[in-house]
């Protein structure tokens, strides 16, 4: 379910082509939204093959909309598909929510009802999606605001149901589990219980803001992608790795991106976790 190696990457986006093209930084591996390679051609598309040759490279999609109930978008599998031929990517991932609905599209990564209905439905498009590209994908839980009243099982369970029924893989955000605990009041540790370890293919790491804009911790929380980690989500990754041992691990800042050190040194610190993990699991072996 993915190839990449169980070390810290960093989320690749266009203010940092220039920096990377022209230095080539250590860096474990690469991760990059799949929209933005759906071109036939063009500077975009050699950026990204001069990129694969360099780094490992996950493509991270955020609009195929698994948990709609509209048919899944044909279109947008065909795009995917022929980027995944083109890139051979060491992992593929998509988003466990909803974005669209009767043909719109929305620029928000919507929650599901966690209902039966719901699970039947989203496992079928996983299914078809992978079955499609010819290769398993991962499935990111989302951060979330708002909850449907009258839900069979609690999201976690939902989540582990999901990867199990569509034979798929898990891609752990961990912020977002930290940010949706926040703001729903449930234990961050009773969603990492119920995860089944052996499918996390891929941790992810962000930074929040409160509703009023500060990175505080306070009792509401958005999932931004501005900020740095945050102390509580560096403490919850590292119970996770604990649970989980090692695992590919991103560092995304999709806004007020910084200088492309500022991100290299959040992935600097991630690595030192991944490391005291490693060591940890050898001791174990031995």
């Amino acid at each position: 379910m993915s190839e990449l190696p169980a070390q810290a990457g960093i989320g690749l986006r266009a203010q940092h082509y220039g920096d990377v093209l022209a230095g080539w930084p250590h860096i474990a591996w690469v991760e990059v939204h799949s929209e933005n390679f759906f071109v036939p051609g063009g500077e975009t598309l050699r950026i990204l093959d001069a990129v694969r040759e360099r780094y490992p490279v996950s493509l991270h999609g955020v609009g195929l909309s698994l948990g709609s109930s509209d048919e899944i978008n044909r279109d947008h599998l065909r795009k995917l598909k022929k980027l995944v031929e083109r890139v051979q990517p060491a992992a593929v991932s998509e988003h466990l929510c909803w974005s669209s609905i009767g043909g719109r599209y929305l620029n928000e990564l919507l929650p599901l009802p966690y209902s039966e209905d719901a699970l039947t439905g989203v496992c079928a498009r996983i299914r078809q999606a992978q079955d499609f590209l010819g290769r398993p994908i991962m499935i990111e839980n989302v951060s979330s605001y708002v909850r449907f009243k009258g839900a069979a099982m609690p999201e976690w369970e939902f989540l582990a149901e999901v990867a199990r029924r569509s034979d798929c893989g898990i891609l752990l955000d961990v912020n977002n589990i930290f940010v949706s605990a926040t703001n729903h009041g449930f234990g961050a540790l009773d969603y990492l219980d119920a995860i089944p370890g052996e499918r996390v293919g891929e941790i992810h790491l962000a930074g929040y803001e409160t509703d009023e804009g500060e990175p505080a911790d306070e009792d509401f929380l958005v999932d931004t992608h501005s900020r740095p980690v945050s102390d509580a989500v560096w403490s919850l990754y590292a119970e996770t790795l604990k649970r989980f041992g090692p695992k590919p691990t991103l560092i995304e800042w999709d806004n007020d991106i910084p200088a492309l050190p500022v991100l290299l040194a959040e992935a600097g610190k991630a690595q030192a976790l991944l490391d005291n993990c490693h060591d940890r699991f050898h001791a174990r072996a031995a």
